[in-house]
């Protein structure tokens, strides 16, 4: 699906821990107790989900498409002291890291497809753990309301500004939550990890059609700033923590700045020092030859 410019201005926009404050509840209340869960580690679940909510929420990973994730989640998990006493076994690694790196779409489709050229009880423990997300998300996740600056933000770039939502999550459920709360009728398309990764996105409605100065996304992630960078867009971090604070910093700034051309570099460097900050690359917790 795609769609013609009506406006000479994009914006891509991400969901999940942007418009939405909904990182913490997915992942603390969703994806945790089902990676607990189908990878039998409830006998070490505190560090287990220590290891989960640092790769998905407090590191410059934040925001990665599920199964990469959970393939660097269990990679650093193996390596932690307690975990490594515990004696619990991982299954092996490979075919996980295979579909990860197959070029397939990195969705349960995706991994669907590459299960009919290999079958395995790990993909196949994999595919039932993401549908099991799926489930706990859509029973879970209801009543969460957007950023209210966020919502004047789209309100206000809706009037010049042709609007797509760029994200990793499942189209259902961006379809579910942008209509819940009445946001669809800012945005010309929802685009999710069905139609591949945030980059794809923007290469594929964006680039060529729009000037380069005239195209911005926003998002909390380091996969947004790459997403971004693949077609030299500027990008306006929303600051995990800080999310009201940033996107009043857009409405109050960064609007004027993207309609009269004046987000320079400088700008964007002073915006990505201070994003960055706030996502280390190592944990805090110990882990063997970290």
């Amino acid at each position: 699906m795609t769609f013609s410019p009506s406006f000479k201005f994009f914006a891509g926009v991400d969901s999940d821990g942007c418009v939405f404050p909904t990182m913490e509840l997915k992942h603390k209340e969703c994806f945790i107790p089902e990676f607990i869960r189908f990878f039998n580690l409830q006998s070490v679940s505190s560090i287990a989900r220590e290891t989960w909510e640092f790769v998905n929420l407090y590191s410059i990973d934040r925001g990665i498409n599920r199964f990469p994730a959970l393939l660097k989640t269990l990679e650093l998990l193996s390596k932690r002291p307690v975990f490594i006493e515990s004696g619990i076994k991982l299954p092996i690694l490979d075919d996980i890291r295979d579909f990860v790196c197959s070029g397939k779409p990195l969705s349960n489709a995706g991994l669907k497809e590459f299960m009919k050229e290999k079958r395995s009880n790990v993909l196949e423990n994999l595919l039932m753990w993401s549908e099991a997300v799926n489930e706990s998300v859509d029973r879970m996740v209801k009543n969460i309301y957007p950023f209210k600056s966020a919502v004047k933000v789209l309100e206000k770039l809706s009037q010049f500004c042709d609007i797509m939502v760029v994200s990793g999550t499942p189209t259902a459920a961006l379809e579910k939550e942008w209509t819940e709360h009445n946001l669809k009728r800012f945005v010309k398309l929802i685009c999710g990890q069905e139609a591949g990764s945030k980059k794809d996105h923007l290469i594929n409605h964006a680039k060529g059609r729009y000037a380069e100065k005239n195209i911005l996304m926003i998002g909390d992630a380091p996969q947004d700033h790459k997403a971004a960078q693949s077609i030299n867009a500027f990008f306006f971090p929303i600051n995990p923590g800080k999310e009201e604070e940033s996107w009043k910093k857009i409405l109050n700034e960064g609007i004027d700045r993207f309609t009269n051309n004046s987000l320079d570099d400088l700008f964007q460097q002073s915006l990505l020092e201070d994003f960055y900050s706030y996502l280390p690359e190592k944990p805090s917790f110990e882990t063997v030859n970290s």
